[in-house]
């Protein structure tokens, strides 16, 4: 019997303590994988020796589990294992990276457009979404302030249990603050006990005293007082949330659409670096039949050779701008649920017509821009804030005149026999306080004179900072259109020069070297004109921002 009890109570302590080990490991961070348990019944236990022996073989079996997998499940639990891979892509969307344009690559009209782009940075950009929590934050900062008039419930005991006067006194109130000044209260307490002489008002009748009353301001804190100027501080607080969202929003847009043109334009250098390794493929069995014919020498294949592989980097390095653009553009470019979207080459649109802004519309625009950019409805607000500051800087000037009613009534048996308690109280106060200097309230109100002083020069500045924006955006728009006709020109003129080469080539009237340097003279003319339409097209997005045309919807705004 001792035999067999042995093995078996090693069996249970080998598997307590892989439970334990398994309890400890589950505890842990698992850098690769993470157990899922799911408990079963667990066999019953039963008192005859054949069961004791299919015990301690399960147990042994389960040991060499233990040894071969180096984790020990416990007999009635089941462990799958889940990579980390696996939760990580749950976490986070990865975006799929488009094939790369095939050497057919053309641009369409049809294409992403950027209105899209930014539809989704007003939908789901994570910053934007960001700067929208500052509303929470602010209508937090103002709740906090409405906080000084919540009602307030007030309770004491004050106790006297030893000495000659032996005192019990108990009190509970209720305060409520008013909105428009001074406070109401309401309370009871019971006094019990032998009370000194000069102290029989704290002494109350058997069932004890119920009071109630108001003190109201007269003169100071009547039109405003410090816990109303804080509440309308925040409340303009929540309003000044809004100017700062909007000015995040343009930014945004202005970035989202940088990035698109950037895309757009990688596309279209693309575009030419096919269209000019076309043209040296294309010569390449023209040529080699010349050299094989004695008409060319060798080294004219070669240098077409080193020309093709030379314009095929160029173009490698397109398609990786072009890649660039487009991972770049997938942070602004979103699908519903917010996850970025990496646009495709199928997707590249072609530069749009480019639009000349008549120079009358400047003036009107550079009025618009007066109302609508946020920086000028900062200010308001601020100059907003600063007259409750000096409201309450001019409210402290004047002296202190407080009104007090309050009245009380006894209840229950009488305690003494005069009676003094049981009659109706009521009590008329007026508490007065006047700083003869009056220097606090005379300093603050010329701090805040100075700084209304200065918010004034700093709003004439930005005034004319935004002036000098929208007619420096325009100012750029038309050096950039005028550029970009010219870049135009100045293409077709080097695609001739380059056509005419290529034909006297063919002809035997040139050499590929000519022919070399007006392809690559024409090659940097189309890439100096995408340049020029970039260039356009982004200070179209300046101008825009410059007149703040991006709003926030009513919807949040509100």
């Amino acid at each position: 019997m001792f035999r067999v009890l042995v093995p078996f109570m090693s069996a249970m302590a080998i598997g307590c303590a892989g439970t334990q080990q398994k309890v400890s490991q589950s505890d842990s961070e698992m850098p690769v994988a993470v157990a899922r348990i799911s408990l079963e019944p667990a066999p019953t236990e039963t008192d005859e020796l054949s069961q004791i022996s299919l015990n301690i073989q399960r147990d042994e079996e389960s040991l060499a589990k233990f040894e071969e997998k180096s984790e020990p499940p416990q007999p009635s639990q089941e462990v799958s294992l889940v990579s980390s891979e696996a939760i990580n892509e749950e976490v986070i969307a990865i975006p799929q990276i488009p094939p790369l344009p095939d050497e057919n690559f053309a641009p369409s009209r049809t294409g992403l457009a950027l209105e899209e782009v930014i539809d989704s940075v007003y939908q789901s950009y994570p910053l934007l979404d960001a700067a929208m929590y500052s509303r929470e934050v602010a209508a937090g900062d103002r709740l906090q302030t409405l906080g000084e008039f919540d009602r307030k419930f007030k309770a004491a005991t004050e106790n006297g249990p030893m000495g000659y006067y032996k005192t019990y006194r108990q009190h509970i109130g209720l305060v409520k603050p008013l909105y428009s000044g001074g406070e109401v209260f309401a309370g009871y307490k019971i006094g019990r006990g032998n009370f000194q002489p000069w102290y029989k008002e704290r002494q109350t009748n058997e069932a004890g005293e119920f009071k109630a009353g108001f003190s109201v301001p007269l003169s100071r804190n009547r039109d405003i007082d410090a816990r109303r100027a804080a509440l309308w501080r925040a409340t303009f607080g929540v309003d000044a949330v809004e100017p700062d969202i909007q000015a995040q929003l343009i930014g945004f847009v202005q970035e989202g659409t940088y990035a698109y043109w950037d895309w757009v334009a990688a596309g279209a250098k693309l575009v030419i670096a096919d269209q000019i390794l076309k043209l040296a493929e294309s010569r390449t069995d023209r040529i080699r039949s010349q050299v094989e014919n004695g008409f060319l020498d060798p080294p004219e294949l070669t240098d077409n050779l080193r020309l093709v592989a030379e314009r095929s980097g160029k173009r490698a390095f397109a398609e990786r701008k072009l890649q660039q653009a487009a991972v770049k553009l997938s942070l602004y470019y979103r699908d519903a649920y917010g996850n970025p979207l990496i646009p495709g080459p199928d997707k590249i649109p072609t530069f749009p017509d480019l639009e000349l802004i008549n120079a009358e519309q400047v003036e009107h625009d550079s009025q618009l821009a007066l109302e609508q950019r946020p920086e000028i409805y900062a200010l308001d607000l601020l100059q907003r804030q600063l007259d409750i500051d000096h409201s309450e800087a001019m409210n402290d000037c004047l002296p202190a005149v407080d009104l007090v009613m309050a009245a009380a009534q006894d209840v229950g048996y009488r305690t003494d026999p005069k009676n003094d308690k049981g009659p109706f109280q009521l009590d008329a106060m007026l508490y007065v306080d006047v700083p003869i200097e009056r220097r606090k309230a005379r300093g603050k109100i010329q701090s805040v004179s100075g700084k209304i002083s200065q918010l004034n020069a700093k709003r004439k500045l930005t005034e004319e900072k935004i002036v000098a924006e929208v007619e420096s955006a325009y100012a750029g728009l038309i050096g950039a259109f005028k550029q970009a006709k010219q870049a135009e020109q100045a293409v077709g003129y080097a695609e001739d020069l380059a056509r005419r080469e290529r034909r006297n080539f063919e002809e035997g009237l040139s050499d590929l070297l000519k022919v070399t340097l007006r392809e690559q003279y024409a090659v940097e003319s189309a890439e100096k004109a995408v340049d020029a339409k970039l260039l356009y097209f982004k200070e179209q997005a300046d101008y825009r921002a410059a007149l703040a045309e991006d709003q926030l919807p009513a919807s949040q705004g509100e």
